[in-house]
């Protein structure tokens, strides 16, 4: 009889214990910040989601949303698809129904700037739609109508936090922040390339992270964009990008993964 009871108050306390463990579990994952990450491409997700520990997948707006923790903090990783109109949408779900708290995101672009090669990773100090266009309205080149705002600025913490962890881990590569200007086209020819760094002055030139700078603008989001260079916007670029594409989707995700390691 006494074993029996003490048996079973062995077995309360062992019930007590693991249910104490799992509700500090939950408010452990319930407290910590979600981090968005968005990808426009497949490659530059698969790896993302081979690193990742998968607790679930939601299907919206024809998306596909992995929801689980990477290097021990929580994380929704999306494929939005090339173009504004995709990355918008893809943002504003991050934002609304997965209540993200960090929008970073990853890709390739093409180079602007002389100085920038192919393999060189370049971090958001703000982002600009350079195919806006309603200047006989008398808005200037860029500007969205209506809003109080011409580029996008990106979160100084998430800026500084990029900067620092890709000097340590991407050693053989150059790191630059500035502007990323962003347009429903891909830019493979000099003459295009020469406006958009006169007009814009931005290092790279890409098909989504303005779109996204918006979206993270109006909800007051922090977001950054981070861009490995894969061709320098020209006349090669159509030759460079294939070849280098792969090159550039490593450096981001070495980054990516390192920011999450010390990301508040």
């Amino acid at each position: 009889m006494v074993l029996e009871i003490v048996t079973i108050i062995e077995m309360t306390i062992m019930k007590e214990i693991f249910y104490k463990k799992q509700d500090r579990q939950s408010e452990k994952e319930f407290t910590m910040s979600t981090i968005g990450i968005i990808g426009a491409m497949d490659q530059e997700v698969a790896i993302l989601k081979q690193h990742m520990e998968m607790k679930e997948v939601i299907k919206k707006a024809s998306l596909e949303f992995y929801k689980g923790t990477l290097m021990g903090k929580n994380v929704i990783i999306v494929r939005s698809g090339i173009g504004k109109v995709n990355a918008s949408l893809c943002a504003q779900i991050l934002m609304d129904t997965f209540q993200a708290d960090y929008v970073i995101h990853t890709g390739v672009a093409g180079s602007l700037d002389p100085g920038i090669d192919i393999g060189d990773i370049v971090i958001s100090e703000d982002t600009v739609q350079h195919d806006m266009d309603v200047t006989p309205l008398g808005y200037k080149k860029g500007q969205v109508p209506e809003l109080d705002t011409w580029e996008f600025k990106a979160d100084d913490y998430l800026i500084n936090l990029a900067k620092d962890t890709c000097k340590k881990v991407n050693r053989d590569i150059k790191t630059f922040t500035g502007r990323i200007v962003s347009g429903d086209r891909f830019v493979s020819d000099k003459k295009t390339k020469e406006v958009l760094l006169h007009d814009f002055k931005g290092m790279c030139t890409e098909m989504e992270g303005a779109a996204i700078g918006q979206v993270a603008y109006l909800n007051r989001v922090p977001y950054v964009v981070i861009r490995a260079i894969s061709d320098k916007a020209d006349d090669s670029a159509k030759l460079d990008y294939p070849t280098f594409e792969k090159m550039a989707i490593e450096h981001t995700v070495k980054l990516l993964e390192g920011m999450l390691e010390i990301i508040e």
